[in-house]
């Protein structure tokens, strides 16, 4: 399946919800996607999914809760920040009635990429994105222009880890 197929049925699956799920769906895609652009998006077993050479991450809507699946590493790197949701082995339930966590969302997906690229130590380069994310709002309250673009390829996620 190509990027370009993967990308319409994820658009078509979102299309099948209510305007205010359809919305949250949406701001997991761009965030994942916009976290790990070298990703590629697919439907995987009837879900969103961003893949690299293996699935990252998949994310699903409900009746009450829209459903994460970072894998039980995600999971487990995650834990202490994951606390207050329902869980499984290899999932979270975001409740629709809550704000999504998108930072918390973003990093997962870092992890996951980094963790599939082959980096030695995913949460170093997770934590070290997170603080560059906020030296960047930090910046911008300042007045100043952020030095990042703030997406993160694998490529960076390396170059991160190594130093």
């Amino acid at each position: 399946m190509s990027a370009h197929t993967g990308r319409h049925e994820i658009d078509a699956y979102i299309r099948q919800f209510p305007t205010d799920v359809q919305q949250l769906l949406n701001q997991i895609r761009t965030t994942v996607t916009s976290a790990v652009p070298e990703a590629e998006e697919a439907m995987k077993y009837g879900i969103p999914t961003l893949r690299m050479t293996t699935n990252l991450l998949h994310y699903a809507a409900f009746d009450k809760h829209i459903g994460l699946y970072p894998t039980p590493s995600g999971m487990q790197e995650f834990a202490a920040e994951l606390q207050g949701y329902v869980q499984g082995k290899g999932s979270v339930q975001l409740p629709l009635d809550q704000p999504l966590p998108l930072d918390l969302i973003r990093r997962i997906a870092l992890f996951r990429a980094a963790t599939v690229s082959g980096s030695k130590t995913p949460a170093t380069a997770a934590k070290q994105t997170a603080k560059r994310s906020t030296n960047k709002k930090t910046a911008r309250t300042a007045g100043a222009k952020p030095a990042a673009t703030g997406k993160v390829t694998g490529k960076a996620v390396k170059k991160a880890v190594k130093k």
